[in-house]
């Protein structure tokens, strides 16, 4: 017998309903699943948790997963593993969150760090034109995250003016400087020039966090983003130069898993830690599992250096670049309703939102054409790429394939 709509509207809205109603178990196996199988990048992601959480198993409603979806999207960060994180924890409580994030970021990791294991061993003109082909693969993939991204995020003049004024920014002033200088400076533009009509927002959101949890998480997100910065100057840590590094690349995440290319190069490829081509190759092969874009983390966490690298550095990496957006996310759920119906932080996140566009169309050319496109056969190879994901719908996947072999040819021409 199905439930009546008002206890089910009771039950969703109920937090220690809502908490107690599934296990960590079973959280992990649906998420496992998903894992292996969610291609395509974060807009599929959510699409693969429509189908599988709402539709078929019915954890929660349409209405309280568009709310999550307007949550996460809000918050800087991976979107699609943020909400994975809190629909476990809707299911299990904080350790149905964990299972959830276990479960979804570890097939992709396991595979990026097979691919860094071997990468180092492969030689030859054969496996050189494939990583080439990895690294014009990362040209078409961002070229389409760039347009697509400008067409719906700076869709008008001023948010139009923002994402150039942040590219400019990005040009002029490298590394994380001007990455973070063009995401504050697009919140402030954005209050002033992005301000429009409250839009009708979706209905409540009810999860098994308390206030004085969220609290917890929300401190514990701005002290790791100071205190190991601190300590890993202080002490000389590698280790805790590491965590800073990833920590805070994944904390200034806005729009999307693209954009911690530009923060990941000035990060890891600046300092000496990862060569360019070794980053590229890397993002590449990202392009080419399930899950997360973020789990390119675990890559370049193993082929860092100095140490902690290998299984220690992809682990240290990949923990630090999640757990910023994880932390912001269930710490907001108790305060998300009271905030986004506010005019002004609408208008700044459309402004920082318009100037993630100008960040990744800055990284578009530096380094990822830079590193990739040296002569009009380079050229031709990203195009056709760039044309099967945008023009054909090919699924990533396959298109990594047919570029690593577009490579390959090219070194035996």
């Amino acid at each position: 017998m199905t439930e009546a709509p008002a206890a089910a509207e009771a039950r969703r809205t109920d937090p220690a309903s809502a908490g107690a109603s599934g296990s960590a178990g079973e959280v992990f196996r649906a998420f496992f699943k998903l894992g292996l199988t969610s291609f395509g990048g974060p807009v599929a992601h959510l699409g693969y948790f429509r189908d599988e959480l709402v539709i078929r198993r019915r954890w929660l409603d349409e209405r309280g997963y568009a709310d999550l979806v307007a949550l996460c999207q809000f918050l800087p960060g991976p979107a699609s593993s943020q909400v994975g994180f809190s629909l476990g924890v809707l299911r299990g409580g904080l350790l149905g969150g964990l299972a959830a994030w276990t479960a979804f970021t570890l097939p992709s990791a396991l595979l990026l760090l097979a691919f860094a294991s071997g990468a180092g061993a492969l030689s030859g003109p054969v496996a050189e034109g494939a990583i080439h082909g990895l690294k014009l693969v990362a040209v078409a993939v961002v070229a389409q995250a760039v347009w697509g991204m400008a067409r719906a995020l700076a869709p008008d003049r001023p948010r139009a003016g923002i994402a150039v004024a942040a590219l400019f920014l990005t040009v002029f002033v490298a590394g994380s400087v001007g990455q973070v200088g063009a995401i504050a400076l697009g919140a402030l533009a954005g209050l002033v020039l992005c301000r429009l009509p409250p839009q009708e927002q979706a209905g409540l959101l009810a999860f098994p966090v308390s206030r004085r949890a969220g609290a917890i998480g929300l401190v514990a997100f701005a002290l790791l983003l100071v205190v190991p910065h601190l300590l890993a100057a202080s002490l000389q840590s590698q280790a805790l130069a590491l965590f800073d590094a990833f920590y805070r690349s994944g904390a200034l995440v806005f729009g999307g898993g693209h954009v911690v290319l530009p923060l990941l190069q000035a990060e890891v490829v600046a300092p000496g830690w990862v060569g360019p081509s070794t980053f590229l190759a890397g993002y590449g092969a990202a392009q080419a599992v399930p899950g997360p874009l973020f789990t390119f983390a675990a890559y370049l966490g193993a082929v860092a250096g100095p140490a902690p690298h290998g299984v220690v550095g992809a682990a240290i990496a990949l923990v630090a670049i999640f757990l910023p957006g994880l932390l912001l996310v269930y710490g907001m759920l108790p305060y998300w309703d009271a905030l986004r119906t506010r005019p002004l932080a609408q208008a700044a996140m459309r402004g920082t939102n318009a100037a993630v566009v100008g960040i990744l169309g800055s990284a578009l050319y530096d380094p990822v054409w830079t590193s990739a496109v040296g002569n009009a056969r380079d050229y031709a190879v990203a195009v056709l790429a760039f044309g099967l994901l945008t023009v054909g719908r090919t699924p990533p996947w396959m298109v990594v394939a047919l570029t690593a072999l577009g490579g390959v040819a090219l070194a035996l021409l």
